[in-house]
């Protein structure tokens, strides 16, 4: 029996299984805003430098704290301006930019070492799996927020390592549903079979076993992207993440809450930019759920 992967696969096959999905994604009505309204705000950031009005650092010294909708000899401020005049818009347009940057780095990080160490703790089992899952069940007992806090007090504030501490108390997710994985797979019948023609531990754990455990670790991603942006937005509020002047939503919150009985703006637009943005994730991830999950798909 020879192993299937995904070069042998007609296109038919996968234009099939992509219009499957698509007909249960869409079934999803939030799933589907929540796809529209990230593809906007990814659009949003990438024409960042078209689409901002003013350069986001730029200050001005005589319209502080302009209130939206005003006019000045500069420019037209949509979303008003902060304390030290700085236009809204163009901070939160170019604030999308980090928050996906974020989102991007501390999936890729995660996934990748987590995945890694669940295919070794499912694969081998015995004491390796007893270390691994032991260093996991550590990391989880502490609430994620806490712990983040912890290694960036170690590693020192800043975005780089904000990002690499987020990254670390997530990939324990990843590691135990790889784990899950495996063990179910592992055993049956088209894994003995390419053990049998030949094929390494190497070649059957990341070419035979992995992509047929890759629908809950797409679920996962897609919700744990919404989580690295609101964790790095907390830190960022705490001081800890991005900072001043870097244009990210937790700093710009940070920087605006000593005026949010003065100025309302300056912490409404950066808050709901945050909620909208992660609703619209996770409502996504529920998409994907359902599209991914044969148990919840409907005959």
């Amino acid at each position: 029996m020879s192993e299937v992967t995904e070069t042998n696969i007609p296109s038919g096959t996968r234009r099939e299984q992509f219009a499957e999905f698509w007909f249960y994604f869409k079934e999803n009505r939030g799933a589907v805003i929540g796809l529209a309204v990230f593809v906007l705000v990814v659009i949003a950031a990438v024409l960042a430098p078209v689409l901002s009005p003013f350069d986001p650092d730029a200050q001005y010294r005589d319209a502080l704290l302009a209130a939206p909708m005003t006019d000045s000899a500069h420019g037209h401020f949509w979303l008003g301006t902060d304390a030290v005049g700085r236009d809204l818009l163009s901070r939160l347009l170019y604030g999308a930019r980090y928050s996906l940057f974020i989102g991007v780095v501390v999936v890729v990080l995660s996934l990748s070492v987590g995945v890694i160490l669940g295919l070794l703790a499912g694969w081998f089992g015995g004491w390796v799996d007893t270390i691994i899952m032991r260093v996991m069940d550590v990391i989880l007992a502490f609430p994620s927020l806490l712990l983040a806090l912890v290694f960036v007090a170690i590693l020192g504030p800043g975005l780089t390592n904000a990002m690499i501490a987020i990254a670390l108390v997530m990939q324990p997710h990843f590691a135990r549903l790889t784990r899950a994985a495996v063990l179910s797979e592992k055993n049956k019948d088209y894994v003995m079979a390419a053990r049998v023609a030949g094929a390494g531990n190497m070649r059957l754990m990341f070419r035979t076993v992995l992509p047929n455990c890759l629908a809950p670790l797409i679920v996962q991603a897609t919700l744990s992207f919404s989580n690295a942006i609101l964790d790095a937005a907390a830190l960022g509020f705490l001081g800890l993440g991005a900072q001043p002047p870097t244009p990210e939503w937790g700093t710009m919150l940070s920087e605006a809450r000593e005026f949010i009985l003065r100025a309302w703006w300056v912490v409404t637009f950066p808050g709901l930019a945050i909620l909208i943005s992660v609703l619209a994730i996770n409502l996504m991830g529920d998409g994907l759920r359902d599209a991914l999950d044969p148990k919840l798909k409907r005959s």
